[in-house]
């Protein structure tokens, strides 16, 4: 079984950008799907963006032309870079993924998962 360990979150300003980390012991995310996801205070768990090597990424719409995921060329480490952040998204960030490399936007569907790291974004 993966195990994951997410890192970079922090605060930082309205507009800002941040960047997470997932990265990956035991073995490679590379036939896995790995998803980001969000919880912020007093709200759901939602799904942010996903990715994996056959399909590619894809994202939810609240973050499409600001966030990007990405992978390091061994898929070893898995990004979610964010820029443009509003207050709004302020949230316990966690990677997580899934052996069927599904890029479900179901948190359900994740076998595996990071212990989450805090975004504060200021106004």
């Amino acid at each position: 079984q993966v195990q994951l360990v997410d890192s970079g979150g922090g605060l930082v300003q309205a507009g800002g950008s941040l960047r997470l980390s997932c990265a990956a012991s035991g073995r490679t995310l590379s036939t896995y799907a790995v998803g980001w996801f969000r919880q912020g205070p007093g709200k759901e768990r939602e799904f942010v963006a996903a990715i994996n090597w056959y399909d590619g990424s894809t994202y939810a719409d609240s973050v499409k032309g600001r966030f990007m995921i990405s992978s390091d060329n061994t898929w070893n480490t898995v990004y979610l870079q964010m820029n443009s952040l509003k207050p709004e998204e302020t949230a316990v960030y966690s990677c997580a993924a899934d052996r069927r490399s599904r890029r479900s936007r179901s948190w359900e569907e994740y076998d595996a998962w990071g212990q989450g790291t805090q975004v504060t974004v200021s106004s």
